[in-house]
């Protein structure tokens, strides 16, 4: 039952997958509205497929451009966040040459930056503030490296070098960049408390292979996933450190992750709901300590 179920699993997959990279490469090339809603429709019918049942806590900042620092488990965390609201991803450039994936990240929108050359580091950063400016969100797997699942990460506070600005906003004003924490925890494996020795199944880490990863993935059945959206911050409600700012997002999303773990999601909090007033005091607190 496990070969059919991957079987089917994998044919759904390629056959959803190049049915719509030809409808998207058009709507990015012609810039249709359709570029921005055919993605999270994509990455629904993948979830639902494979059998990710997605729980959410806490609302995502959507009325203006906003950086989610995520921690990172899973190329299943991808469609997992791009299932709830359009968003982009920050990834490797290498990412961009892997057979079929990096065609699905070009087609995503996603901004490859060269960790390595220092000289591309300005023209990466003013791509993603354009994102931003359009009202994009972008999410940024803040690790820098994908972990077990039991535990989060260092975040590194260099990843977060283009939260540290300003974007200007439709109306012409300009506001601080907002970052605001996401913890993603795998929690139930059909239906049943998964516990740390099946988490492995689901995370992809260290010099684990991708294609039979996936296939056990495939073959494994229905998942819980918990997804939490923690109160927004800027650098500079901590006087403009980002390694500041990197470890309170550290914090939040290890809270996260832990309680979700232990059967209690959500009890870390608050999570934002979407609280103009939480927002408007963010930014007070930004201008006085600008």
């Amino acid at each position: 039952m496990r070969a059919i179920r991957g079987f089917g699993c994998l044919l759904g997959f390629l056959l959803i997958t190049l049915a719509v990279m030809p409808v998207q490469w058009l709507a990015i090339r012609y810039n249709w509205a359709l570029k921005d809603t055919l993605p999270i429709r994509y990455h629904r019918m993948v979830c639902r497929l494979i059998g990710i049942r997605i729980e959410t806590f806490g609302k995502p900042v959507q009325d203006r451009g906003v950086f989610l620092a995520a921690n990172h488990t899973s190329y299943l965390d991808i469609p997992i966040l791009a299932a709830v609201i359009p968003v982009c991803y920050v990834a490797k450039a290498d990412v961009g040459r892997w057979p079929l994936f990096g065609t699905l990240a070009r087609l995503s929108r996603t901004v490859f930056v060269e960790r390595e050359r220092r000289s591309r580091t300005a023209a990466q950063r003013d791509v993603i503030r354009e994102r931003l400016e359009e009202g994009g969100t972008i999410v940024l797997f803040a690790e820098g490296t994908s972990s077990d699942g039991n535990r989060v990460l260092e975040f590194k506070s260099a990843l977060l070098s283009a939260a540290d600005g300003t974007v200007r906003l439709p109306d012409g004003s300009e506001r601080r960049i907002i970052v605001q924490p996401v913890s993603v925890a795998y929690t139930r494996l059909h239906g049943m408390p998964m516990g740390r020795e099946y988490r492995p199944f689901f995370a992809w880490y260290g010099d684990m292979d991708l294609v039979p990863h996936l296939w056990e993935a495939f073959c494994l059945g229905p998942i819980d996933v918990v997804v939490h959206y923690h109160p927004p911050l800027t650098v500079d409600q901590f006087g403009g450190s980002r390694k500041a700012l990197a470890l309170q997002c550290q914090k939040l999303v290890a809270e996260g992750v832990a309680h979700a773990l232990a059967g209690r999601p959500g009890a870390v909090g608050p999570a934002y709901n979407d609280d103009k007033t939480h927002i408007a005091a963010v930014e007070r607190a930004a201008a006085e300590a600008a």
